[in-house]
């Protein structure tokens, strides 16, 4: 369970949309929850990669890797 303070008008925007819809308020606080957690782990996992070295390849080198080396000829 969680309770959260809105402002005044971010209130009334969720109680517009929510009468609007036919959905609760509590739909649009979840769906919104859910979408930014899924943005900042996203945003973290690429601050924690960018962290790490990398073994940087060519082109020809992933090719190579991948086994398409000998499609090319």
């Amino acid at each position: 369970m969680l309770a959260i303070r809105l402002p005044k008008e971010i209130e009334d925007r969720l109680a517009d949309l929510s009468v609007k819809t036919g959905r609760t308020k509590t739909y649009y606080v979840r769906e919104a929850i859910l979408e930014y957690i899924d943005d900042l782990e996203d945003i973290y996992l690429v601050q924690e990669r960018i962290k790490k070295p990398v073994r940087k390849m060519t082109m020809e080198e992933v090719e190579k890797e991948l086994g398409l080396d000998d499609r090319m000829g």
